[in-house]
């Protein structure tokens, strides 16, 4: 797992580029939103770009799955942005966005996604992995997961009550 004390090993960058450019929890496709995220996120300063989007699979630990349904908590729109303010806040010259979707998600389409631009593609590496880490860690969403014989599982839910 990133640390805030690793991202520390970076050298900073120009304070003024770093932003978090935008946070969200919606109920919309998010790959609609792709091209007008990057374009948002990018700015001349930035040498790299890293996008994590959490795609939904068929499988889950050897049963095949159906779909899923993430719901979340009414503050989970507030904690997802201060989750991202967090790493952006302890990290000088990064820019981050970070987006997740509450709704009945089909297989292939994504739940999750993380744009993080830095100078160098380390940096943006490990800044996207730590949001979306803390993201998984501390905001309030969860995941109902219908299998295919039909039964139905709420997945992580016991480690965030």
């Amino acid at each position: 797992m990133i640390t805030n004390e690793h991202l520390a090993q970076y050298p900073a960058t120009e304070p003024a580029t770093s932003a978090v450019v935008h946070t969200d929890i919606i109920e919309d496709r998010l790959e609609d939103y792709y091209q007008q995220w990057r374009e948002a996120v990018m700015i001349p300063g930035m040498g790299a770009l890293v996008i994590f989007d959490g795609i939904v699979r068929d499988h889950d630990h050897g049963e095949s799955v159906a779909g899923l349904s993430y719901s979340a908590h009414p503050l989970a729109t507030e904690k997802i942005a201060e989750v991202v303010a967090a790493v952006v806040e302890a990290t000088p010259g990064v820019r981050a966005l970070a987006v997740h979707r509450v709704a009945d998600i089909p297989i292939g389409e994504s739940a999750l996604t993380v744009m993080a631009a830095a100078a160098h593609r380390g940096l943006a590496f490990d800044i996207c992995e730590k949001i979306a880490d803390d993201i998984k860690a501390m905001v309030p969403i969860w995941k109902e997961q219908t299998l295919t014989d039909g039964k139905v599982e709420w997945v992580g839910i016991e480690s965030s009550c």
